[in-house]
């Protein structure tokens, strides 16, 4: 087993004081098969009102409230997390199961593409050249693949709203446009994908008690007979160093932290992941 310590630190200082603003965030590892939270806490400055819940694909959703004035904000999510060290479970299926009217009608909202994941048609090509003459399971990860090489890793030239079809047109893009790429052309396949957010160590064979500057992340899970983790933007599967902290059709439905507030003029954030595993 490997034991994670994740510290997830979000500050915005603001040019005026903000009268109110309230957020909700996702920013909670969750428990799951495999994974194991020891410890998780969520650390506000200044906060008036916390609250929580459950959204519609099982997330843990902390909210927010601070209605006394304030011209900074601070968020702090600390965990601990324990992960086996287990390869996950390779279960192959046909595609004919895949077209069963009960599955189709279980996975519907993680067939259909949205807005954002909706694939270029030279993306649904390249997709179907990749699967030709595999099983569910092998398409999938070949998928995924072929998409990442021909992608290139670059910082700044998309955004949060940027969506799958606009970096594939440039073939640049970050974790989260590559994920958003692979659910789209999955799902152009019938072959059910989420997006899933959350934390990769960044250095391998790291050195235990020592923190490792990180950085949220972005991967997919794919359905081929159960659910299996693929992280297309490294080309492996999702594995020990993998902390999972939300599921959804898209980044939408697992920002991390978003919300509103009342003045403030003009503001600016600073963001700090800190990924140290336990010895």
């Amino acid at each position: 087993m490997t034991t994670l310590h994740v510290r997830h630190s979000t500050s915005f200082a603001y040019s005026r004081p903000v009268h109110a603003s309230y957020n909700e965030t996702r920013l909670r590892p969750a428990a799951l098969a495999g994974q194991r939270v020891l410890e998780s806490s969520l650390e506000v400055t200044p906060l008036s009102w916390h609250g929580e819940y459950r959204d519609y694909w099982g997330t843990r959703v902390d909210m927010l409230e601070v209605i006394t004035p304030h011209e900074s904000l601070t968020v702090v999510a600390d965990a601990r997390v324990e992960r086996d060290d287990a390869p996950q479970r390779v279960v192959g299926c046909d595609w004919s199961a895949l077209r069963a009217p009960a599955l189709e009608d279980r996975m519907s909202e993680l067939l259909m593409p949205t807005a954002t994941t909706a694939p270029d048609p030279t993306l649904v090509e390249l997709a179907h050249e990749q699967a030709r003459g595999l099983d569910v399971h092998q398409a999938a990860t070949a998928v995924c693949d072929g998409l990442r090489d021909q992608m290139g890793y670059v910082h700044g030239v998309t955004g949060v709203h940027t969506r799958a079809a606009e970096a594939w047109q440039t073939r640049k893009g970050v974790c989260q446009d590559i994920a958003h790429l692979a659910v789209g052309a999955l799902r152009s396949l019938g072959i059910p994908a989420r997006y899933v957010s959350g934390y990769l160590h960044p250095l391998a064979g790291a050195e235990p008690g020592r923190p490792a500057v990180g950085q949220s992340h972005a991967w997919v899970e794919f359905w081929s007979g159960e659910w299996f983790g693929y992280d297309p933007t490294n080309g492996i599967e999702v594995g020990p160093n993998h902390v999972v902290v939300a599921r959804g059709r898209e980044y939408g439905d697992v920002t991390p932290l978003r919300g509103v507030y009342s003045g403030g003029g003009a503001a600016s954030q600073r963001v700090e992941v800190l990924i140290t595993i336990v010895g």
